[in-house]
């Protein structure tokens, strides 16, 4: 059975609208937003095709091997040929090209500079900035290498990693101070990982910049994994609080679409990761 098969089908309105590409495309992407296998009754009601359609475009999905079956579960999940197209994806995505169309939005939206920054390793460098339009207004260095515990974007990025990533950051990595205001007790890191996961942001004043206030959250890839956070920066006294509350809202929302954007789909569990 072909595709165009499958757009054949007789079926009441409105699935006759629909063509065979988008029920197929319904199909997988059912699978590929469920953390676990599913079976054919479940997918079919979230497609809302009938079930004998479903179990048809199923069939043809095993056997071109983008799906697998579990014979003893009746379950359906991602299969090899998904897999090779999905790294195939992630190969060629240009994160900062991605990003760059919401650091605009939020530089407009909130009047200071936006930036993107990469997690490396053990550390963050900034990638992008679009920069605001107010005659007094921050900058970075672009490509510069920033410890993960000093500063919104790179607390947000650590924040955003599992306690065990954590710890090992702690355990392995000594809390130099960047400036007087940097957090250099684990005591102090550790309550300000749980306040950053409770915001879902981060905030600074001149923890890497004196007289300097920013504040960030982490966005993450296809997999879950943390690639980066984006931030908006500037002078201290433009940062009120009821103001500063506002704008970590507005980031962690532009940190949202960038992680959509590169293919994540969140869960109660990776919203903040622990464990």
């Amino acid at each position: 059975m072909t595709v165009d098969d499958i757009g054949e089908e007789q079926e009441p309105e409105p699935e006759r609208s629909r063509s065979g590409i988008a029920r197929v495309l319904a199909v997988i992407d059912v699978i590929g937003r469920s953390p676990q296998a599913q079976g054919v009754s479940v997918i079919a009601r979230q497609t809302g095709l009938p079930k004998a359609v479903t179990h048809r475009i199923l069939r043809e999905l095993v056997a071109g091997q983008f799906l697998s079956f579990d014979a003893d579960t009746k379950l359906y999940r991602l299969g090899p040929g998904a897999l090779s197209i999905g790294l195939a994806a992630m190969r060629e995505l240009d994160v900062p090209a991605v990003a760059h169309r919401h650091l605009v939005a939020l530089a407009e939206r909130a009047g200071e500079t936006a930036t993107l920054s990469l997690r490396q390793g053990w550390s963050r460098v900034y990638v992008d900035q679009v920069l605001s339009d107010q005659e007094i207004r921050m900058s970075v260095a672009l490509g510069t290498s920033h410890p993960l515990h000093a500063g919104s974007s790179s607390k947000a990025i650590l924040a955003a990693l599992p306690d065990a990533e954590v710890d090992d950051y702690v355990a392995h990595h000594r809390l130099d101070s960047v400036t007087d205001a940097t957090i250099t007790s684990t005591t102090a890191l550790s309550e300000e990982i749980d306040r950053i996961r409770t915001l879902g942001y981060a905030v600074s004043f001149g923890e890497r910049q004196s007289g300097a206030t920013s504040v960030a959250a982490a966005f993450r890839g296809a997999t879950g994994q943390v690639v980066g956070s984006v931030s908006l920066c500037g002078a201290q006294d433009m940062f009120v609080r009821g103001h500063r509350e506002l704008l970590g809202e507005w980031v962690a929302a532009a940190a949202a679409d960038i992680s959509a954007d590169l293919g994540f789909r969140a869960t109660g569990r990776n919203r903040g990761e622990t464990g």
